[in-house]
């Protein structure tokens, strides 16, 4: 469970920037972003792996 924990709290990490970003406009924020979305989607994949693996496994 604790890749789950790490994926909730970059989630809820990136809360402030989401809001700084679509709510004022703030660009650097936006990047943020996305950075924390490309950290996501990596985590994401590595997860989907490591499930295959463990499926696969026995």
């Amino acid at each position: 469970m604790s890749r789950f924990d790490e994926i909730k709290n970059l989630v809820m990490g990136l809360e402030a920037d989401f809001d700084k970003f679509y709510s004022k406009g703030n660009q650097a924020a936006g990047t943020r972003v996305r950075k924390g979305m490309q950290d996501l989607k990596t985590m994401a994949q590595d997860i989907r792996k490591e499930v295959q693996d463990k499926k696969n496994a026995g």
